[in-house]
């Protein structure tokens, strides 16, 4: 047994190139197996709302967030897992008819009901897209802002979908991630955990804001230097 386990290993070492070890995990989508898997459990999508809409307003949330991340009219926004529109919504305001706002999910039923919303409310100036677990599937160099908001910690394989997004990004293009410090399993990412794998593929931490109305925190990233290889990318401990 130990031999066949030490054969397996050399001819891993044989194969080289840009798989690591982790590219034979067959129970991981095949587009990612070429990233290392994140060293911590991922939330599983309960509820498309964090809050009610009503709430969220009472508290100022989506104007307070905006303001924080410098949206202004003219910009092009993407708002990944976007759920039911709330802040798909309130972006298509702020940025207006001279900006555009894309609307990312993974689940094909929430986006067919943000569709039905967005076109009752005609929203010209927003479109939608359907994501993978590790790919968002945006355009290059096609946004100066892009959201995450209460769902980070559902990403299943986060160093293929940040490594993916960054070409996303216009120069001086920002990731604003909203997110309560807390265990993943209580719905929420840990801010050093996040920092971490955020600098593991590339990014730089620009700002941090208390946004306790919010949820939790405000985490403003930009890219810095070259995206790394994928089977370069160092795994994040899990606080």
């Amino acid at each position: 047994m130990v031999r066949g386990a030490l054969a397996a290993l050399a001819l891993l070492a044989l194969l080289g190139g840009c798989d690591g070890p982790w590219s034979e995990d067959r129970s991981r989508i095949e587009t990612a197996r070429d990233f290392p898997p994140a060293d911590r459990p991922v939330a599983p999508t309960v509820s498309t709302k964090w809050s009610t809409e009503e709430a969220r307003d009472r508290v100022n949330e989506a104007e307070d967030v905006m303001d924080s991340a410098d949206v202004r009219p003219g910009m092009t926004v993407a708002d990944i897992g976007a759920g039911d529109g709330y802040y798909t919504v309130r972006l298509a305001q702020r940025v207006g008819p001279g900006g555009r706002v894309l609307a990312q999910d993974i689940i094909p039923e929430v986006i067919e009901r943000l569709a039905d919303r967005v076109a009752r409310e005609r929203l010209d100036n927003v479109s939608l897209k359907l994501g993978a677990v590790d790919d968002p599937r945006l355009p290059a160099a096609s946004f100066d802002r892009v959201f995450m908001v209460h769902m980070y910690h559902e990403i299943g394989e986060p160093y293929a979908f940040l490594w993916r997004l960054r070409p996303a990004l216009r120069e001086g293009g920002q990731v604003i991630v909203v997110d309560g410090d807390r265990p993943i399993a209580q719905h929420g990412t840990p801010f050093r955990l996040l920092v971490c794998e955020f600098e593991a593929v590339g990014y730089k931490l620009v700002s941090y804001d208390d946004k306790q109305h919010a949820g939790g925190y405000l985490a403003r990233f930009v890219p810095e230097g070259d995206r790394p290889a994928p089977d370069a990318i160092k795994v994040c401990d899990n606080p």
